[in-house]
């Protein structure tokens, strides 16, 4: 009741930061690879055991070989303790570790597609939104178009069939509205899908302020997504779990060592006897497990050097997707769309003053609804591709 309380009284309106820190916070995903992490600290934990020792004692009789008269009763005591040898710790423990590792960087990973994933669908919302308010004025400015026209027959200034081509183009304009505002509830409903059922059903969002940072250099990214990137280093920590894996593998094969100490006592004697047993590989040395381990292990290698390339492809691809994201916008802000405005302006203008027909005034529109389109698409395409730059950057999320 209290958390409900808390959410019907906090406001509605989030911006990204706010609903990165929301979905991190709510995600059943991203809390299951915290415990894969956990997990493999565990089995840390597990490498680090030292064996147990076995202990075993036995009881009974001593009885005569001739008469088969009991003598006294006899005792043993023995205790052995196998012996953790360096050579197989260290390298078990090592496994472990990388083991360890490779979760913390899958756990990264996870929660960098995640968050990528969220800034997608926000600026898919942000874009939707912005084409519902471009269609409705579409539409609002046909619905008075044809108004003027409507009044221009009845007056016997216009031809009838303007009215029916206005009646047409109004329709189109409020079909185009009507499509528009249903793709604007789908991203809704994609984006609360993403961030979980703690986003309210009436949230709105934030976007008053959409200037992005700009990325650093490709090079210099390049370098930092090499050495930091959480895909790359969870290939790299599996590639180190194998090849302490196969080291292991390799000091199995040396003889195993076990320190031993018994007691042995009857009526009249007692021994004692202190020594050591030794676990000789004689007909199974490890050939298999051996070779099983280092052809993982070249797998894993063939693995990062993909992986290596493929992140770089991306990355390299994001940059080209963001400069002509970046490209297209510049053109589209600084003359495309402000020439088809003033343009449409002037039709406009000039149809009220009986100097332009009214397919004029529709081509003007139709230019200037292109041009609008294109910068909306122009900015989605450049605040995706700096998302998926973000995700390859692995940069810290909330």
């Amino acid at each position: 009741m209290h958390a409900s309380a808390s959410w019907a009284n906090s406001p509605t309106t989030f911006n990204l930061s706010e609903l990165e820190k929301l979905t991190i916070d709510s995600s059943f995903a991203v809390k299951a690879t915290q415990e894969a992490v956990n997990t493999a600290i565990a089995s840390v934990t597990t490498a680090r055991a030292f064996p147990n020792p076995e202990i075993e004692t036995s009881r009974g009789q001593q009885v005569t070989r001739l008469n088969r008269a009991e003598v006294g009763p006899t005792q043993s005591w023995a205790i052995t303790q196998p012996l953790d040898m360096p050579w197989q710790r260290v390298p078990r423990v090592d496994a472990a570790s990388a083991g360890l590792q490779a979760e913390q960087a899958h756990q990264r990973a996870f929660t960098t597609d995640v968050i990528a994933k969220l800034r997608l669908r926000y600026f898919d919302l942000i874009r939707r939104q912005a084409e519902e308010r471009a269609s409705r004025e579409d539409s609002k400015l046909m619905e008075g178009i044809r108004s003027r026209i409507a009044l221009r027959v009845e007056t016997g200034e216009a031809a009838r069939y303007e009215l029916v081509k206005a009646d047409a183009e109004t329709l189109n304009a409020q079909k185009l509205a009507q499509s528009a505002e249903l793709r604007t509830r789908q991203s809704r409903a994609a984006l609360r899908a993403v961030v979980g059922a703690q986003l309210p059903d009436d949230f709105q969002i934030d976007n008053s302020a959409q200037d992005l940072p700009r990325p650093a250099p490709l090079t210099q990214v390049k370098s930092e997504v090499i050495q930091e990137n959480p895909v790359l280093a969870k290939a790299r920590a599996e590639r180190a779990q194998l090849t302490h894996k196969l080291n292991e593998q390799k000091a199995l094969r040396l003889p195993q060592l076990a320190l031993k100490a018994a007691i042995d006592q009857d009526h009249e004697i007692r021994n004692k006897r202190i020594g050591f047993s030794l676990t000789v590989p004689l007909w199974n040395t490890r050939v298999g497990p051996i070779g099983e381990a280092a052809s993982r292990l070249s797998r894993a290698d063939n693995e990062v050097l993909h992986q290596e390339f493929s992140i770089i492809q991306e990355l390299d691809a994001a940059y080209q997707q963001y400069d002509i994201a970046q490209a297209q916008m510049m053109a589209l802000e600084s003359g495309i769309v402000r020439q088809a405005a003033n343009a449409f302006r002037i039709v406009e203008i000039a149809y009220k003053a009986g100097e332009k027909g009214f397919l004029e005034v529709l081509d003007a529109q139709r230019v200037l609804r292109a041009a609008r389109n294109e910068l909306i698409t122009a900015r989605y395409e450049l605040a995706s591709a700096w998302a998926e730059i973000e995700r390859l950057r692995a940069t810290p999320t909330p």
